[in-house]
């Protein structure tokens, strides 16, 4: 929990109880069901809840924005996004059921009323989002292949509306056919020795009408 309020000092007394319960959710139901790897529950806050908050150091999500987070897995990064924005309304999806099992069980241990989360695959998707944000599931062509069709036109922030990836390591051949990718070096915030080689990149995107 320290990483926690060192990087974020203006969390409400609430966020820092959702927060602090996060390690004893995560725990419990990692023992029933696999969703962390054993070797990182020990390192819960840093490599899952701030690696997932990075995106938070890139941009302040304004109220009613609508937040598709792809390939979640146990809640990464949509559960502490959603609790430090809860005014934000997250879509959690996942291929596996177990997962978001998970997901809604922690989400409503903490009273989460801005997040859904259900099993589904991007593709399958109906609605617009503003950002569609996501933790490495897979190469980014393949990735924008299965989003580009649900970003809204209409943009609220200083970044304009697309994919937050959290990645790590050098993606130039990667990002290659994608111009208007920028990245964003999480060493720039925290000082970690995990966050070395991780990034977010923000890449734009519109409807093609």
């Amino acid at each position: 929990m320290e990483e926690i309020t060192k990087y974020f000092p203006n969390l409400s007394e609430n966020q820092v109880i959702q927060f602090r319960k996060l390690e004893e959710l995560y725990q419990d139901w990692n023992a029933k069901i696999n969703v962390i790897s054993r070797k990182d529950i020990d390192e819960l806050y840093v490599k899952h809840v701030l690696h997932s908050l990075g995106i938070a150091k890139i941009i302040s999500l304004q109220p009613h924005t609508t937040v598709l987070d792809v390939g979640t897995g146990g809640g990464f990064p949509g559960i502490p996004l959603a609790i430090l924005f809860p005014e934000v309304q997250f879509y959690l999806i996942d291929v596996i059921a177990k997962k978001i099992k998970v997901v809604n069980e922690v989400a409503t241990a903490l009273g989460l009323e801005n997040v859904k989360a259900e099993q589904m695959r991007a593709e399958q998707v109906k609605d617009d989002f503003d950002f569609i944000v996501s933790r490495a599931v897979t190469n980014m062509p393949d990735f924008v292949n299965w989003v580009k069709e649900k970003v809204k036109n209409k943009s609220n922030h200083d970044l304009a509306n697309g994919i937050l990836y959290l990645k790590g390591g050098d993606l130039t051949e990667e990002l290659a056919s994608f111009p208007k990718a920028v990245q964003f070096s999480l060493a720039d915030f925290f000082t970690e020795d995990f966050f070395e080689t991780k990034k977010v990149v923000h890449l734009p995107l519109k409807h093609k009408n």
